[in-house]
């Protein structure tokens, strides 16, 4: 076994290698480029090696960067983790050259099914089932639009070298293709080097699902069930769940034991995924092969207990696989969040800064990749990270931060898990998914398993601007905030020295007003908790919680049920954030709220006839002029942030009256990049 291996990589993954490694008793190495001099997976590892400026071409995809870290620290072995150079076969071979062994799959394998025009090609030879398309390279936009004609639209635009959603496109029509083709190559171009494009046939309502495989270099090969991986936003998974609710025992065993064939036929060894495209008749197409470990991959360790990367390490020091097919075996459910830099409220543009709260909530003890989920108890929760408070969001990687994960005996239990974890998980300083994430949890599409990769654009066609509380939910949250209300103003009471009176001074009746509504509540207070009752609606609550003031999360039992609240102090109130909703929530006397009901509200300026920028980025290009008429949806600019090219479009028909910026130009969020008349 070795002794020492080195990372290749950053971020949560970097630290997650480096948990298993440890484990295993391996000293670690970390590289870190100027931006990470004081990231997570630097700390953690045993020690670590600079290798350049913060842009990824300029430190953590240059091979010879790597090359020279390797013989600095004497490592014996690298892990490359996901992304970044963990399907690129130079590196291989520059690792093989050099004695230096490579946690990953043969050349020869990463080779045939890194491509993802030879991977279908190889595919269609071993009889796995694959979606129309055009194998061949695309030269122009002028022959993708021929291509997709013969087609028949809509089509996907893809690089061939891509992943993580980069360099991919939807296009349903010839001006699409022309735009996406050209956006496609220059993000395939900045994220991996090569700008190659294939196009193939989209496939509408198709669900998501992959399956996980195991080989070693001995011809031994083995499926480990599937992943479900339809909740995805341009392309790029969100939520991700293992088993999929879909899937009968048939058709799993079909696709894994296409995937194992698959794997066998390349001379595989090593973790991998083969991914499916499932339409609604459990007809499934091979869509590729990610020759490496997969973001998603714990949620198959929560159900089989496996540690993926311990078995990637010990496979490529030459042991064979321990465990079989037969031994393979699909224990509860778990569910997956990943949480990204990423404002929901602005469209899901990059968010950038300084986390200065990072709390997330507490993982199960008892639990490690490699145990099975159930030793732990009725419910485990996961967080694999690679930040911390106090840390920096940088604008030059991936805007993912954490990866939230939870475990229960069924789905239903796993979900709910799940709404609790993220309600704790207190995330201040940048934008972030947390509340869309909330919301899908709560989706009644989401909870019945019907979910397509459609599903985020159909739902939520104009973006997401927050949740609106069901009558029931809103309740809840009055009669807990009333209760948290007359907690703060019992400790009022007792800084001023009044404490004798606080139960006259205090009172049992308020007014709680959230969401545009008008709650009046009577609160009877014992021992153990409180009993509110809400004379409009007839609701009667029982509310217990331990929550102190000045603490930022509450946790309360509501009628036996669990509700967690973000609570911050704002002025006339508090901010509460829970179940994806953002309240501003305010407690008055009964006459206070009459005085307040009779006082006019503060409107926001208007920013209607303004394009703002709405995350910190480059601008690329500017595409219109002074003067110039711009109907609704035509492009306006090109900004580009965290290596994604955003276009900017007009919302309405209008003149341009005034150009703020130029191609080349940093902006921050919601400088003023043009003006309209």
């Amino acid at each position: 076994m070795f002794k020492k291996i080195l990372i290749a990589n950053r971020g949560e993954i970097a630290c997650r290698v480096i948990k298993s490694a440890r484990k295993m008793e391996i000293a670690t190495v970390a590289v870190y480029s100027d931006a990470d001099a004081q990231a997570l997976h630097v700390k953690m590892a045993d020690e670590a090696v600079h290798i350049g400026p913060p842009p990824a071409n300029q430190s953590y995809i240059v091979i010879d960067r790597i090359m020279e870290a390797i013989a600095a620290s004497g490592a014996e072995a690298v892990h490359p983790g996901y992304g970044f150079l963990s399907e690129n076969s130079r590196f291989a071979e520059a690792l093989d050259a050099a004695g230096v062994a490579f946690i990953g799959p043969p050349v020869g394998a990463i080779e045939s099914m890194g491509d993802k025009i030879t991977s279908k090609k190889i595919a269609q030879e071993a009889g796995v089932s694959t979606v129309p398309g055009y194998m061949g390279l695309i030269e122009d936009a002028d022959e993708a639009v021929k291509i997709s004609g013969e087609i028949g639209y809509p089509v996907m635009i893809k690089a061939s070298a891509g992943g993580g959603g980069k360099g991919m496109r939807i296009a349903w029509k010839e001006d699409e293709v022309r735009e996406g083709f050209q956006s496609s190559k220059n993000e395939a171009a900045n994220s991996f080097g090569d700008d190659r494009i294939f196009i193939e046939k989209f496939v509408t309502q198709p669900r998501h699902i992959e399956i996980q495989v195991l080989a070693d270099g001995h011809g031994n090969a083995v499926y480990l069930g599937e992943r479900e991986c339809s909740i995805q936003r341009r392309n790029q998974k969100v939520i991700e769940e293992a088993p999929s609710p879909f899937l009968d025992e048939a058709t799993r065993r079909a696709m894994g034991e296409q995937a194992v064939a698959l794997a066998k036929a390349v001379g595989y060894a090593s973790a991998g995924t083969v991914e499916f495209i499932v339409d609604g008749a459990k007809n499934f197409y091979f869509l590729e092969m990610n020759t490496r470990l997969q973001v998603e991959h714990p949620v198959t360790e929560l159900i089989t207990g496996v540690d993926l990367v311990e078995q990637m390490i010990r496979v490529a020091a030459g042991e064979p696989l321990s465990i079989s097919q037969d031994d393979v075996t699909l224990t509860g459910w778990a569910m997956e969040s990943r949480l990204y830099a990423e404002d929901p409220y602005r469209n899901f543009l990059p968010s950038i800064g300084r986390l200065v709260r990072y709390r997330p909530p507490a993982e199960t003890a008892a639990y490690s990749p490699g145990t099975a989920a159930g030793a732990a108890g009725d419910v485990v929760v996961r967080n694999d990270t690679g930040v911390f408070e106090g840390g920096e969001i940088s604008m030059y990687y991936d805007p993912m931060i954490a990866k939230l994960c939870t475990w229960a005996p069924d789905r239903a239990q796993a979900i709910e898990a799940m709404r609790v974890a993220l309600d704790s998980f207190e995330v201040e300083g940048i934008g972030h998914n947390l509340p869309f994430l909330s919301a899908v949890y709560d989706h009644p599409k989401f909870i019945s398993g019907e979910i397509t990769t459609a599903f985020i654009a159909e739902e939520y066609p104009d973006g997401f601007d927050g949740v609106t509380l069901p009558d029931d939910a809103l309740s809840r949250v009055a009669a807990a905030v009333a209760a948290l209300y007359r907690v703060d103003e019992i400790r009022r009471t007792r800084v001023s020295g009044r404490m004798d009176n606080h139960e006259r001074l205090i009172g049992r009746e308020f007014v709680v007003k959230a969401a545009g509504r008008a709650f009046p509540v009577q609160i009877d207070a014992d021992p153990a908790g409180s009993t509110v009752t809400l004379p409009e609606t007839g609701a009667v609550h029982r509310v217990t919680s331990d929550w102190t003031p000045g603490d930022s999360l509450a946790h309360f039992e509501i009628d036996g049920a669990p509700l967690v609240l973000k609570v911050g102090h704002v002025t006339g109130g508090y901010r509460i954030r829970t179940r994806g909703a953002d309240l501003k929530v305010q407690v008055f006397t009964p006459r206070q709220a009459e005085l307040v009901a009779m006082m006019p509200e503060k409107l926001p300026p208007d920013t209607s006839k303004m394009l703002l920028c709405p995350m910190p980025g480059l601008i690329v290009k500017v595409d219109v002029e002074v003067g110039e008429e711009v109907q609704e949806g035509q492009s306006l600019c090109t900004v580009e942030a965290m290596k994604m090219e955003n276009i900017l479009r007009a919302e309405r028909k209008a003149t341009v009256g005034k150009i703020n910026a130029a191609a080349g130009d940093s902006l921050a969020v919601d400088d003023v990049i043009m003006e309209f008349e």
